[in-house]
């Protein structure tokens, strides 16, 4: 029954090397480092399946086999999980790009990046986005969850007012830091060639010169997990 309120699919990106976090990550893919005992894609699938979500892709590259191994089918977690593996890691768009076919989706779905730590992320409220997405007649092609600037970017990505998201500031706008989950419609990766490594801040930019990315900002425990230093902070305040 839930499905059918929140039909839409779930993207995970995990096919970052993930170099910054080595040598934890030589021998495992960054997504799977663990707070608390569970990886970062495990805290993100529990958090999915509590939505209603049941149809999950994760793309990934370096050390897939063991991403598959650890994660199955996703039966555990009452999820239907299918993978989209790349030779090379081929970026967020060109990722995306390549999953589409096995997603299927009407028009929108969902994407998170696999190496953000977001406990609690309301994922019941961000699908309720998508019906407004939907009945919209500009049919805006993304909308973003941003967050405070942290520490390690303090500049930020782009600037929300009034739930739109821009690369220009104007009067008012807050510049904030994109968080890695969004949802997108299909038709923002049409042009893209399958197989093809493509970066998503370019289609996202081309998008909000046509007013065609929404956001929201989201002030909840969001985390990059970018550093070793970082991840064993996160385990000692989680603890």
């Amino acid at each position: 029954m839930m499905n059918k309120i929140n039909p839409i699919p779930c993207f995970l990106l995990a096919a970052g090397r993930g170099e910054r976090m080595r040598p934890l990550t030589d021998s495992l893919p960054k997504p799977l480092l663990t707070i608390q005992n569970k990886s970062l894609l495990a805290w993100h699938l529990e958090g999915i399946a509590k939505s209603g979500i049941q149809k999950v892709v994760i793309n990934h590259a370096w050390l897939g086999e063991k991403i598959e191994q650890s994660l199955g089918d996703g039966h555990q977690f009452g999820l239907d999980i299918q993978y989209s593996p790349e030779a090379t890691a081929l970026e967020t768009a060109g990722g995306i790009c390549k999953a589409l076919p096995l997603l299927c989706p009407e028009d929108y779905f969902l994407a998170i990046n696999g190496d953000v730590f977001t406990p609690n992320l309301p994922i019941k409220i961000l699908l309720e986005v998508v019906s407004k997405l939907q009945n919209d007649p500009g049919r805006p092609l993304a909308h973003l969850l941003m967050v405070p600037n942290p520490v390690q970017h303090l500049n930020g990505d782009f600037y929300l007012k009034d739930f739109i998201v821009s690369d220009e500031s104007s009067m008012g706008a807050e510049k904030l830091t994109f968080s890695g989950i969004g949802i997108y419609h299909k038709d923002l990766f049409r042009g893209l060639e399958i197989g093809v490594s493509a970066k998503l801040a370019p289609l996202l930019k081309e998008a909000m010169t046509q007013n065609k990315v929404s956001g929201e900002k989201y002030t909840g425990p969001w985390h990059d997990v970018g550093t070793p230093q970082r991840l064993q902070e996160l385990n000692a305040a989680y603890e």
